[in-house]
């Protein structure tokens, strides 16, 4: 199953954007972690970087699941 993970966004006006483009998001993850990369399938889902989004996985992880 295909799964839309939203990443670094911090504001509402920025993440109504992302969803008007991809649809509400299956997960929101605050930053890109090394956690957040075991809940991607490379083959099948798709990751929408927002402006506080990195492609660099930060040396720290949060479990920002915990927030839903």
């Amino acid at each position: 199953m295909m799964a839309v993970h939203f990443v670094g966004f911090r504001t509402d006006a920025e993440h109504s954007a992302a969803v008007k483009v991809w649809g509400k998001p299956d997960f929101v993850h605050m930053w890109h972690d090394h956690r957040m990369q075991g809940d991607i399938d490379d083959d099948l889902d798709t990751v929408v970087f927002g402006s506080k989004g990195s492609l660099t996985p930060s040396k720290f992880s949060w479990q920002d699941h915990e927030l839903w």
